[in-house]
């Protein structure tokens, strides 16, 4: 795989282990009230810590295939480029339900990438 998209990849992955991070470790934390824009009082409550380590796990499991795809996998290309496609589609469903901040923080990033891949092909 060219270094561009390889790159933006790496960084695309980086991003959603940070989001696991917040997501199952720091759920209630004042990064996590920044980012997800909730409140103290909503995200204390087990039943929300529940589905945010939930949502946690799959973010890992996203960014895990995109490091795996790029580093490890015999057809890199086809599997970076399945997974940066599970990310875009993840932020345009997280923009039209629940922020549209998510498609520029999440979804940007996946996008550039993508075209990259496809450039770079």
């Amino acid at each position: 795989m060219h270094i561009v998209p390889l790159v933006l990849a790496v960084i695309v992955a980086v991003e959603h282990y940070y989001i696991l991070y917040l997501e199952m470790f720091q759920t209630a934390s004042p990064a996590a009230q920044r980012s997800f824009g909730l409140d103290k009082e909503f995200l204390d409550d087990p039943r929300v810590q529940t589905l945010f380590k939930n949502q946690g796990l799959y973010n890992g499991f996203l960014a895990t295939g995109i490091l795996w795809g790029a580093f490890f996998a015999a057809n890199s290309w086809s599997v970076v480029t399945f997974f940066i496609i599970c990310v875009v589609v993840a932020a345009v469903y997280g923009g039209l339900t629940s922020s549209k901040s998510i498609l520029i923080k999440q979804g940007l990033p996946a996008i550039i990438t993508l075209v990259m891949l496809f450039i770079f092909r």
